[in-house]
């Protein structure tokens, strides 16, 4: 199974992880959303995103390209999301560290993050923690991602794992669509899961990921009742697709 080769691959890599001591000057993500709410606009995470096991090679990025492309999205989104897994999805670390230097707004690292080093590898101000790959210690790295001065988003994909995030003091939950086994994306489970969320606890920030191509699939998501959207392939595609999905409401 693909997911099982990325946790393996990721294994051999934290092997390596050298721990930094820093304190993370924390940009907010939601007050940036509160805000975009108030000028009717979608939330986007836009995500610097050279390559996926679906798709392949999407786009050949430099780190230089990866600074101007996140100074071009930083006008629209309200936070960036940037890829550090090397092999299976083209990104390092070094882009993150050079991308969040060069933009003033949140910056998302996202990985494979299934040991307490990598918490302390690289500064962002979120990080992705996938619900299913952490199992029963999801609590503990969300306490810890919030120690080192994180912003932790969960990943879920099920109900079940949506309890085992709501049982952390998690504000961010990111529905992913795209289901870790097979790779088929249903953008359907955004709409069946975020009631599951809404019900049990109303101030948590929802996020949609995975498989939103158009300004026609941010609007379906935000009229679910997610708080943002987590875009990178469409984007990675045509840059300007940004700025139609957050003003998706506001055309016509």
């Amino acid at each position: 199974m693909l997911i099982d080769d990325i946790v393996a691959e990721t294994k051999k890599r934290i092997k390596d992880v050298k721990p930094r001591s820093f304190t993370i000057e924390r940009r907010d993500i939601i007050s940036r959303m509160r805000t975009k709410w108030e000028e009717e606009k979608i939330s986007l995470i836009a995500e610097i995103k050279p390559a996926s096991p679906s798709h392949g090679r999407i786009k050949d990025i430099s780190q230089e390209d990866a600074v101007r492309i996140a100074k071009t999205l930083a006008e629209d989104a309200v936070a960036l999301s940037v890829l550090t897994e090397p092999k299976f999805f083209g990104g390092s670390i070094e882009t993150l560290t050079a991308v969040r230097n060069a933009v003033d707004i949140p910056v998302l690292r996202k990985d494979v993050i299934i040991d307490e080093r990598q918490l302390q590898e690289v500064e962002s101000d979120l990080i992705l923690l996938i619900a299913r790959l952490l199992g029963d210690e999801l609590d503990y790295f969300v306490t810890k991602a919030q120690f080192y001065g994180f912003e932790p988003i969960v990943e879920v994909h099920s109900e079940e794992e949506i309890r085992s995030a709501l049982n952390t003091s998690a504000r961010i939950i990111g529905i992913n669509n795209r289901d870790l086994d097979t790779l088929d994306i249903d953008l359907s489970v955004t709409e069946k899961l975020v009631p599951c969320i809404k019900e049990a606890d109303p101030a948590c920030f929802i996020i949609s990921e995975s498989g939103i191509c158009s300004a026609e699939d941010a609007r379906r998501m935000i009229e679910a009742g997610v708080d943002g959207i987590l875009v990178g392939t469409a984007i990675m595609q045509d840059i300007n697709k940004a700025k139609e999905i957050v003003n998706a409401f506001q055309v016509g």
